[in-house]
């Protein structure tokens, strides 16, 4: 049985997921913004919590974790680049490794630039990446302490998994980023079309993560660095891509 998957809004602007397996009965959680919104969806749905699955050490990332732990015995794993400042793991992972959760394999990517240690979960065998504050529905995570150089090495590694992939990212900004992103593509009617579905989506209270890698591809400035649209409209024809990149990420800081 394939593994189900719930989005689950935190806090004002976060996301949480969980990740079910019905054949096995097992629960993961991939970040833990508060307690209280993933306890409610656990007893609502009767499931248990196994594992809490930390991709970095953002307060609005980890807050719950030792509450849930405590409710349900939940194991943390999270990386061993960052294991200094995240709540006490149970498996510290690193970069190229992966592991057995749910009865599916599950790749870690470091993808380091919104902080240095960041890790994205990427499950082949659901067709998912699950990318917190890295790359995200429409934009990418602001640069706390990485570089525009890392970040944009961590987003042309996720840009290269498969199309169809689903991109499981951690907040709810994705109008705004949308607002932002037709600044530096005005031009690009696939965008143009997804800010359209984006009103329309929130307007009806949904969310609008995850989203497909392809979507991505086609519509987020972030990863249009090599566009040639993008780079005649920023007047960046002769840069390189990670130099375009960084002058829309810093852009995005003064939008």
């Amino acid at each position: 049985m394939p593994l189900e998957i719930i989005t689950l809004p935190c806090l004002a602007d976060n996301y949480a997921f969980l990740i079910h397996n019905p054949a096995s009965g097992e629960t993961a959680l991939v970040d833990a913004p508060e307690a209280a919104a993933v306890k409610s969806a656990l007893s609502a749905r009767g499931w248990g919590l196994d594992w809490i699955l930390l991709t970095h050490h953002h307060w609005d990332h980890v807050d719950g974790v030792q509450e849930l732990k405590a409710a349900y015995g939940a194991k943390v794993i999270g990386a061993a680049a960052d294991a200094h400042r995240l709540p006490a793991l149970d498996t510290a992972v690193e970069d190229g490794g992966s592991f057995t959760l749910l009865g599916e394999e599950v790749q870690v990517m470091d993808v380091s630039g919104h902080t240095v240690g960041h890790i994205a979960f990427y499950l082949p065998g659901s067709k998912a990446v699950f990318t917190a504050d890295s790359l995200m529905a429409l934009g990418c995570g602001r640069l706390f302490e990485g570089t525009p150089q890392q970040m944009w090495s961590s987003l042309t590694r996720l840009a290269a998994l498969p199309p169809h992939t689903m991109v499981y990212s951690g907040h709810e900004y994705t109008q705004s980023n949308g607002a932002f992103a037709i600044t530096a593509d005005p031009g690009n009617p696939a965008l143009q079309a997804r800010i359209r579905d984006i009103a329309k989506a929130r307007s009806d209270g949904s969310p609008t993560v995850p989203s497909t890698l392809q979507l991505e591809l086609d519509t987020n400035p972030f990863l249009r660095a090599g566009d040639s649209a993008v780079r005649a409209h920023l007047g960046m024809e002769g840069a390189e891509d990670a130099e375009v990149f960084a002058e829309i990420r810093k852009r995005k800081d003064n939008f």
